[in-house]
């Protein structure tokens, strides 16, 4: 009796993902993973991804308000809520829910301010996320920013002698370009 309950699983571990014919315009083929339909064959490929993420301004004064707008796009189908999240050296800064899926917009435009009262001057690398875990390319679902927030105590300058403000837009390279400003 082992051997057959062994076998069994052997048998679904194999069969977790599983590819199926997929009713497009053009044809094509779908991916369908197995703990995606339910048992009834109705979930579909699901796939998000963080396109972009803008920061504003790079550089401030512990205290000030940052801006951060995460664009976020539904690449294929599904329905869900999901959380965004955004982090500051690994650090959650802001969460929101944001609902994707069939007839609701394919881009998400995402705006989340990061209150940076009691933080130590210094370098803060951004993050944002949107995992779904179903997704199809989880590889896609973060985004880095290259560009770290600059905090300066208040009153102080900022190393190189620049000045407080600009912005800076990580775009994930399968996307577009990174823009400084």
């Amino acid at each position: 009796m082992r051997v057959w309950k062994a076998a069994a699983l052997l048998v679904v571990l194999l069969l977790v993902a599983v590819t199926a014919e997929a009713a497009r315009p053009g044809g094509g083929r779908m991916l369908l993973l197995a703990d995606m339909d339910g048992g009834d064959g109705g979930d579909t490929y699901v796939d998000l991804a963080v396109r972009e993420v803008t920061v504003q301004p790079v550089r401030t004064y512990v205290g000030d308000v940052v801006h951060i707008e995460v664009l976020i796009e539904n690449k294929f189908e599904g329905k869900q809520t999901t959380p965004a999240r955004v982090y500051a050296n690994g650090k959650e800064i802001g969460s929101r829910l944001f609902t994707w899926g069939w007839g609701i917009e394919r881009l998400f435009r995402l705006g989340f301010d990061w209150n940076t009262s009691g933080l130590p001057p210094g370098e803060y690398k951004i993050t944002a996320t949107a995992f779904v875990f179903e997704d199809s390319s989880p590889s896609d679902n973060e985004l880095d920013v290259n560009q770290p927030v600059v905090l300066a105590a208040p009153g102080s300058g900022f190393p190189g002698g620049g000045q407080a403000g600009g912005s800076y837009t990580e775009t994930d390279p399968r996307f577009g370009k990174n823009r400084i400003q």
